[in-house]
């Protein structure tokens, strides 16, 4: 695996009830300790009164490591009732990967890991089927098959969860895995679990979205990568394209032209999350 050699940075998330000042606060307590921002970004939902903000600092400009800057800016967050978070960008966070059959969208995230485009460490893939151990493997990483047969799935979930739990992963990302995860996974890995579903949604939801595409007639097929909650396919999204199809497109052209746009779309949802670009509130994300 190729690794990206980017300067070290820190980067601070912040969302809140908006109020004037915010924005000086956090610039002003950046200054103090010599920050150099290489990215701001702020953005206010004026209908909801809500504030969001994502920086970028050089760690190399700071006087302080990330331990007291941590310590420091709880007093700037408690005063605006922050929800905020500040990471080292260089810690790789642990991704572990789930797939079911298909391939595409697994080859493409196992690929642009191994180019260094994702910026993170696999620890595993778990798969509901065996097809896909050879070409996991091949990239070095260990394989889990954990069949999921339909008398007894609760065991299965345990099982996976185990293995995860195990690798100490901070992510999920579900590569085209279908099966539907109980209400207590989406629950315990809420804003870390993230799925590809190959719609645009809020059209058609669960199974079959191609069939049920090509029988309605559309013009447009797309992909959406969201956050997993108990409600299936309803959670918050991070990233969705389209494709133009027309009367001549099968079925099967369908899902050709929509694998393309699956695998991109999982890919961008993927790397903003792991690049600390999404902020979840309620329903909705603000993506920077």
């Amino acid at each position: 695996m190729n690794v990206e050699t980017t300067p070290r940075t820190f980067c601070l998330v912040i969302s809140c009830a908006d109020a004037v000042g915010i924005v000086a606060a956090v610039s002003h307590f950046i200054a103090e300790i010599g920050g150099s921002l290489t990215e701001s970004n702020h953005h206010t939902d004026v209908t909801e009164g809500w504030f969001y903000m994502r920086n970028v600092i050089d760690a190399n400009s700071l006087s302080i490591e990330i331990k007291e800057f941590r310590e420091k800016f709880t007093v700037i967050a408690q005063q605006f009732d922050m929800k905020w978070s500040v990471r080292d960008t260089q810690t790789r966070q642990k991704v572990v990967l789930l797939a079911s059959h298909a391939s595409h969208c697994l080859a493409d995230l196992l690929y642009r890991w191994h180019s260094g485009e994702l910026h993170c460490d696999i620890p595993c893939v778990i798969s509901n089927h065996e097809n896909l151990r050879s070409m996991v493997e091949w990239h070095g990483i260990p394989f889990h098959y954990v069949p999921v047969p339909k008398d007894n799935k609760q065991e299965a979930f345990d099982k996976m969860n185990a293995i995860i739990e195990r690798h100490n992963a901070e992510t999920i990302v579900l590569a085209r895995y279908m099966q539907i995860l109980p209400p207590n996974l989406c629950s315990q890995y809420s804003g870390r679990l993230i799925n590809i579903h190959h719609s645009f949604l809020p059209s058609f939801i669960g199974a079959n979205p191609y069939k049920k595409a090509f029988d309605r007639g559309v013009k447009l097929i797309g992909a959406t990568c969201h956050y997993v909650t108990e409600d299936l396919d309803e959670g918050p999204i991070i990233e969705q394209d389209v494709i133009r199809v027309s009367h001549k497109c099968e079925k099967d052209d369908m899902v050709r032209l929509g694998r393309d746009v699956e695998k991109a779309v999982l890919s961008r949802g993927v790397r903003f999350h792991l690049e600390d670009r999404v902020i979840v509130r309620g329903n909705k994300t603000v993506v920077f």
